[in-house]
């Protein structure tokens, strides 16, 4: 299981890279265009906003499962380990229930955006808004995961990047 999840994320990383050299290289090219012969590629405008929205998308994935979101933990740190742990796994039972919200939102907008087509490529927005629902599965279960951790005992601490990648 956990080499799937290492595939997984390997997969997930080398899209993140793509992404991010796609929408430069749409973005460098529609500059060079504008400012050097007047004109423009409508198609890289839309098309570099839509691999930003997956981008972040992703992104957030990848920062889910390194616990690298950022985060105000003053009041966290500064009480005993038994109320850490208490904080934690309401903390987490939030993010569960904002990924379940995401779902289950993404879900009822799915044949409107299905329908729904993008002004210049024509694409289905359902390309564009549907990277929300792999995004809310995959948090939602690190932070049902992690809240049922600090629930039991079994995690006591916030798990940092680093222990993280050695797993």
């Amino acid at each position: 299981m956990k080499r799937l999840e290492t595939l997984f994320f390997r997969i997930n990383d080398i899209l993140l890279v793509l992404l991010l050299a796609a929408m430069t290289a749409m973005v460098f090219v529609n500059v060079v265009l504008r400012y050097g012969f007047g004109s423009g590629l409508d198609i890289s405008e839309e098309m570099s906003r839509f691999c930003f929205v997956w981008l972040i998308f992703l992104g957030a994935m990848t920062a889910t499962r390194l616990n690298m979101h950022m985060g105000f933990d003053l009041v966290v740190m500064s009480v005993g380990p038994g109320l850490r742990r208490v904080l934690l796994t309401i903390a987490n039972a939030l993010v569960l229930g904002v990924c379940v919200l995401i779902i289950v939102g993404t879900l009822m907008q799915w044949h409107v955006n299905a329908t729904n087509s993008a002004p210049v490529t024509g694409l289905p927005m359902i390309w564009v808004f549907g990277v929300a629902l792999p995004m809310s599965m995959v948090t939602g279960l690190y932070s049902g995961l992690r809240m049922v951790g600090y629930a039991t005992g079994r995690l006591s601490e916030l798990p940092t990047a680093k222990q993280a990648n050695a797993e």
